[in-house]
């Protein structure tokens, strides 16, 4: 396989009925909670189940809500070039679990607010509520557009040297049918449908990857030799302490900065928000984030191998460096077209896997949306009954769901900027989450410090986010690993036209501008735009936070008075709650060290069948 990396295959009458399948069962989730829940009119039970929901299910669309086909496509990828350091998200998941669960989740519940950005006009102002609000419409939109066309694609052959084809997949046949499909079960069913088809969406996603798995380890002969080419090619060589901030991925990058990201993701996105504390305790509510754990750790796991054994197979024959491939995100396809294209089916599991990752993401996405305009820009101008805002929901879900498909064509058009615009994205979530930050855990802080913390952080996580995008940072910062072809079936290859003279570094060199080579790179290009990307989150959220606490200083914060339920406070704590329960306990000890003395002793009440008879056992 390795030795000629042709492939040919494309999808089967099998493979469609499996990924019709998935998108079937998607769709009959919707009708179902549409035609159960038709007696509730509320907007609340729309966009948050009735506040009824319970800590499994959730936990499970947790860990869907981002986990989409950029995960499934993309990990693997990210392995096979670089190698495995993106394990060491699983710590970082930990932390981000126990600050969202101690910090933000308390506060969040206790409110029973629907839109998190409702948080921010009563702790500091209307404009405060409209720009966080507005930042999150525009910014969603656009990720969830790229979310539904990246995995097509990705998966579709159009895009890639003919004659090859990944999947065969025709592109806006899949582009069309995603967001439809997703739209039709947001607008029937609300969050309920939602989070239903997360929990099945996960399940097919870990099928897909296991599909992959098992049968490289099948063709390798174990597991061991997936380890040891991994190991020899140096994707297992991710041990690096390097406090160096400039390197791509370090274990302090993917520690530190992935926790940052990923807070602004479950500690204030409206997506993750909306979810938990759609749940009916907040004993739910934290129990739901910390099985999420267990689901995030076998997605990222299975992703991990998953890219081991993309490199296991073709770690003598590179199919990107020979042309096969246009992109790294193909490869995972094009191994599932390769070592699984004879059996029909299966491939079709893959792709529905890929899918089933953009759908839960595109879910949530509108979810979300329809619920902050709902809240944030219908209900505090205009005087609606229950009833019909439950049909606005319902309208806002569908003209949202059009508008990612919308974006989705716009995409395609990006080019280029396609990466520049998700890196945007992500930098948008630190200065958000600086913003949050400032309000429920420094009472002092105001308004003009928090606009003025949000505007700062905004421009300097942008600054580096754009500057990153036109000045990429030196292969000797990013570290991609060597591949080779020298394994390749040269006579297949020239039958192609390809060529395996060009190396990947070379390929993406080949993209760029002349600014970003190296003769025009200045101080500001080698220093400050080459900054980890994972840095970007933690940039903006610093910058927001210390800004923001020396404006509300400057301007009189100090003297302001805060309602103690819009912060956080000592008993919304795990840890006040356990030594308040151990100091109960040693005072009762204290007082009454022995629990027996002081007691009369009751011999209780004698049971009459067995009373004052003696049994003669001589009769």
């Amino acid at each position: 396989m390795s030795s000629a990396p042709v492939v040919r295959a494309s999808f089967a009458a099998a493979d469609y009925v499996v990924f019709a399948f998935m998108l079937a069962v998607s769709s009959a989730i919707g009708v179902y909670y549409a035609w159960t829940d038709r007696g509730l009119r509320s907007s609340d039970d729309f966009l948050t189940g009735g506040r009824r929901l319970t800590a499994l299910p959730v936990s499970l669309s947790l860990t869907a809500s981002f986990m989409s086909a950029i995960t499934v496509l993309s990990n693997p990828a990210e392995v096979y070039r670089y190698g495995a350091s993106i394990v060491f998200y699983s710590l970082s998941y930990i932390m981000t679990m126990m600050v969202t669960s101690e910090v933000f989740l308390p506060v969040f519940y206790r409110l029973s607010i629907t839109s998190t950005y409702e948080y921010l006009e009563l702790r500091f102002s209307r404009a405060t509520r409209l720009l966080g609000t507005i930042l999150f419409i525009v910014q969603t939109i656009l990720y969830t557009g790229i979310v539904i066309y990246t995995p097509a694609l990705a998966l579709n052959q159009a895009h890639t040297l003919p004659p090859t084809t990944v999947t065969g997949m025709d592109l806006w046949s899949a582009v069309i049918s995603t967001g439809v499909v997703c739209t039709f079960y947001c607008t029937m069913g609300g969050l309920k449908a939602v989070v239903w088809t997360d929990v099945f969406q996960v399940g097919v996603m870990l099928a897909g990857f296991l599909s992959v798995i098992i049968h490289c380890v099948v063709i390798k002969g174990g597991v061991g030799p997936i380890i040891s080419d991994s190991q020899h090619g140096g994707r297992l060589d991710f041990w690096d302490f390097d406090p160096n901030p400039l390197k791509r991925h370090t274990f302090w990058t993917v520690t530190f900065g992935g926790t940052f990201v990923w807070v602004s993701i479950y500690g204030i996105n409206q997506a993750q928000v909306q979810r938990y504390i759609s749940c009916k305790s907040i004993t739910h509510a934290k129990l739901s984030l910390f099985i999420n754990l267990i689901g995030l750790w076998c997605i990222l796991l299975s992703s991990v191998f998953a890219g081991m054994c993309l490199y296991s197979v073709y770690k003598n024959c590179d199919p990107w460096t020979t042309g096969m491939v246009s992109a790294p995100d193909q490869l995972m396809p094009y191994l599932v077209m390769d070592i699984l294209g004879d059996y029909p089916g299966l491939p079709g599991l893959f792709v529905a896997a890929a899918y089933s990752g953009s759908l839960s993401t595109v879910s949530s996405s509108i979810n979300a949306l329809a619920a902050v305009t709902v809240e944030d820009l219908i209900k505090p101008h205009m005087r609606v009954s229950e009833k019909k805002l439950s049909w606005i929901s319902k309208v806002l879900s569908f003209l949202y769901g059009a508008l990612c498909i919308g974006m989705a064509g716009l995409a395609s058009l990006m080019g280029g900027i396609l990466q520049a615009t998700v890196s945007i994205f992500g930098v948008i979530g630190g200065p958000l989450l600086g913003l949050f930050s400032l309000g429920i855990l420094f009472p002092f802080a105001n308004s003009k410090g928090a606009l003025s913390g949000l505007a700062s952080g905004l421009v300097v996580s942008l600054w580096v986010g754009i500057g990153a995008q036109i000045y990429p940072p030196p292969p000797t910062l990013s570290r991609p690993l060597s591949l080779t072809t020298e394994g390749c079936n040269l006579t297949a290859l020239d039958s192609l036209n390809r060529t395996s003279t060009v190396s990947p570094t070379r390929m993406s060199h080949i993209a760029a501008s002349p600014a970003q080579l190296g003769h025009a790179r200045n101080l500001l290009a080698d220093n400050w735009y080459s900054l980890s990307y994972l840095y970007f989150s933690p940039l903006g959220t610093i910058t927001t936070v210390t800004v923001g606490l020396l404006i509300s200083l400057v301007t009189g914060g100090w003297k302001r008075k805060v309602e103690s339920r819009l912060t956080l406070m000592k008993r919304d704590t795990t840890l006040f709650c356990i030594l308040k329960a151990l100091k109960d306990r040693l005072m009762t000890r204290a007082a009454n060290p022995d629990p027996t003395q002081g007691k009369k002793k009751h011999p209780g009440n004698i049971n009459p069948v067995f009373c004052d008879i003696e049994l003669d056992y001589m009769k």
